[in-house]
């Protein structure tokens, strides 16, 4: 068996390498001291993994503490692990304050200074809720002592967007009377502000947090065991096998490994370094030009956040937000995000028809049963984790720790097995099995102070937003649009991806949402429709993901091209056009609620919608990729975009047409007919060409 993957040329090395720079670049650049000092950050990476086992399993800890220790693991880590500037100096007073060697004397007194002020609420805690509005001298030193750090911290991790907003908005808390007109506020004083931002779980110590302490870094441990484990590559090899012979095959098993991996690596980037470094080649091998190869990348790794059941770190926190289980949100993204991976599916499917493309010949691809059995030992604890989630339905951090038990069982009998197997020392694979759990460990949480930084930082906001200035922005949100739904939609699009352009996903989901999602609600309300608050998050969350491959700074873009050697620029493009299929759905159910399962409790009546939304995301992708069956007629682009309205807003055109909205179903009926007409059309044509 030929594995393609397995010896990739010098020219694809190298674009791995500068892939593997540029996600780097997304969480920022670890220091790699030597010496003694080497051993701080793994130290500080396995005793948070170990605390973060420990309060899911045995020790009974108050919220308050949980998050206040787990900030402060991040912070220290921060501190130790990341230099003050992502650039390499090599002399003078900038190598010194910044070396990638060596922890400097700074970082040592700011790890402990934050660590200590992180730790601060709860060192402290019964004084703090005595005092809790009337905060003393030494709670405002630790508290402007967290946000200064804080604000430090996320500068090194996230890079300087989100640290520009937070201080935005913590300005515009003290200028606030000084404002001209609808943007006047009353202001706050500074022992509010550190009441409300340091000492509350209002503000950094809020849902965020707590959602990233309580949920995400369980789900992010499970991803780094099993990406050491060689999950990543097992779910590319096992999506090869099944379609890497049809046309456009390695695209096709693309698009089902990135859907697979995202579900745990909670990064784009990540993710294109992950399974991109096998996929992309592969797509270029068959006929795929690079361009187009790591577009197609690029959209199914940045797709891969909304697939369920186990979608990005936003999720979880639309549902502590909403406070609904989190199987609802499960629920709600269902439709969407299964019919947004089906309309990609086409879209390569159509390129490869485009370019005459078939599949890798057999003989060059993996044995689907032997690959199946080779690694399904990683299906199981995944097994658990769905079953857990969706049968029981218990809550997403007992899942996650029953399914983390079962990956260490697993790696730990089968270090066995194959000691027994190939007659070897069983301690020896033993030992090597601990070490993997210890680098899992430590890449676990590693990949978790990027999420804990910006969830903290991003409380900044939240607290800033809950004081007073919520009901403000809502009505300053209202006036841009002028009280119509539709533009304030567009407002909350562009300003999601222009935000996201700088911040991670979560971040940007929740700054955007703290700040729109009630507004969108408000704004429906005043054209007189019910706006579902779950739609207003969701809506929020899609294009807080889409921001990662948005031109021109969309990093999952440059990662793809880096790869498959295309420029960025257009590589981002191509991309986006892939991505419009996923863009028009977060628009569809803000009007349509069936596309959510909004009230809806019948699996057959879920079935006909996701069934009708694929076909409406099919027709916008042959619309928008300018093919169906052959290439489209300027007559048949306007066809097509109303089949997509009719079997995604089938209420609009039933009060169109005067029918009631009970029977509202009926409208597929016309949309599959005008969809089979256009079909027939283009065959005749594709035959009469052909003859």
């Amino acid at each position: 068996m030929v594995r393609a993957w397995a010896r990739p040329d010098v020219e694809t090395t190298e674009g791995i390498e500068k892939a593997r720079a540029i996600a780097s670049e997304e969480s920022g650049r670890f220091r790699t001291p030597t010496g003694m000092s080497g051993y701080i950050v793994p130290v500080l990476a396995v005793g948070w993994c170990l605390f973060q086992l420990s309060i899911s399993s045995w020790l009974l800890l108050e919220s308050t503490y949980i998050r206040s220790i787990h900030l402060a693991f991040a912070m220290a880590i921060t501190f130790f692990g990341y230099p003050a500037f992502r650039k390499t100096f090599n002399k003078g007073f900038m190598k010194f304050i910044s070396p990638p060697d060596r922890i400097p004397l700074i970082d040592w007194i700011m790890a402990f200074v934050a660590a200590a002020a992180a730790l601060y609420i709860a060192v402290d805690y019964e004084g703090v809720s005595m005092r809790m509005g009337m905060p003393n001298q030494r709670d405002i030193i630790f508290g402007v002592l967290l946000v200064v750090t804080l604000l430090e911290a996320t500068r090194r991790t996230v890079g300087p967007a989100l640290v520009v907003v937070a201080v935005a908005f913590t300005a515009y808390c003290f200028l606030g009377p000084y404002m001209p007109g609808v943007l006047a506020f009353k202001g706050t004083s500074l022992s509010r502000y550190i009441t409300q931002i340091s000492l509350s779980t209002e503000g950094i110590y809020g849902i965020p947090l707590s959602v990233s302490a309580r949920i995400v870094f369980y789900f992010v441990f499970f991803g780094a065991m099993l990406e050491r484990a060689g999950a990543g590559r097992y779910f590319i090899e096992l999506a090869m096998s099944l379609l890497g012979g049809f046309k456009g095959g390695p695209a096709k098993a693309a698009i089902v490994g990135s859907a697979l991996t995202g579900m745990v690596s909670g990064s784009s980037v990540a993710n294109i370094v992950t399974t991109g470094t096998f996929t992309i080649p592969l797509m270029k091998s068959v006929g795929y030009p690079p361009k187009k190869a790591a577009a197609i990348e690029v959209a199914a790794s940045t797709d891969g956040q909304l697939a369920p059941p186990i979608m990005g770190a936003a999720a979880f926190i639309i549902a502590e937000y909403l406070s609904v289980a989190y199987i609802d949100v499960i629920k709600a993204a269902a439709i969407p995000a299964f019919a947004s991976y089906a309309a990609l599916f086409w879209i390569v499917h159509i390129e490869a028809s485009k370019l005459g493309l078939k599949g890798l010949p057999r003989e060059q691809l993996p044995r689907f049963w032997e690959t199946l059995k080779s690694g399904i030992h990683f299906l199981l604890p995944l097994t658990v984790l769905v079953y857990e989630l969706v049968i029981p339905r218990h809550t997403p951090e007992l899942a996650a720790f029953r399914a983390i038990i079962v990956l260490v069982a697993i790696i730990i009998i089968r270090a066995i097995v194959i000691a027994l197997r190939e007659g070897e020392s069983v301690k020896y694979h033993l030992i090597h099995a601990g070490r993997l759990l210890v680098e899992s460990m430590v890449a676990g949480s590693k990949n978790m102070v990027t999420v804990a930084i910006a969830t903290s930082a991003a409380g900044i906001i939240v607290g800033v937003v809950t004081m007073g200035l919520g009901g403000l922005i809502t009505e300053l949100v209202a006036a841009l649009s002028r009280g119509n739904i539709l533009l304030m939609l567009i407002i909350t699009a562009v300003a999601s991806l222009i935000l996201g352009m700088g911040l991670p996903t979560t971040a940007t989901y929740i700054v955007m949402a703290s700040l729109t999602a009630p507004a969108i609600v408000h704004v429906g309300a005043m054209n007189g429709f019910e706006v579902p608050l779950m739609a207003a998050h969701l809506f929020c969350f899609f294009f807080g993901i889409l921001a990662d491959d948005t031109p021109p700074v969309g990093l999952a873009a440059y990662a793809a091209s880096a790869i498959a050697n295309s420029e960025p620029i257009p590589t981002g493009l191509q991309g986006f056009t892939y991505d419009l299929r996923t863009a028009i759905l977060p628009f569809m159910f803000i009007f349509n609620h069936d596309l959510i399962l909004h009230n809806v409790n019948s699996i057959p009546q879920a079935l006909l919608i996701f069934a009708t939304a694929c076909i409406g995301n099919f027709a916008f992708a042959s619309a928008t990729q300018g093919w169906f069956v052959t290439r489209n007629k300027f007559y048949e682009v306007p066809l097509l975009l109303a089949v997509t309205l009719i079997m995604m807003r089938p209420d609009l055109i039933a009060s169109w047409v005067g029918v009631p909205y009970e029977q509202r179903y009926f409208m597929y009926i016309p949309g599959i007919v005008l969809w089979i007409l256009v079909m027939i059309m283009q065959k005749l044509r594709a035959r009469r060409t052909n003859s």
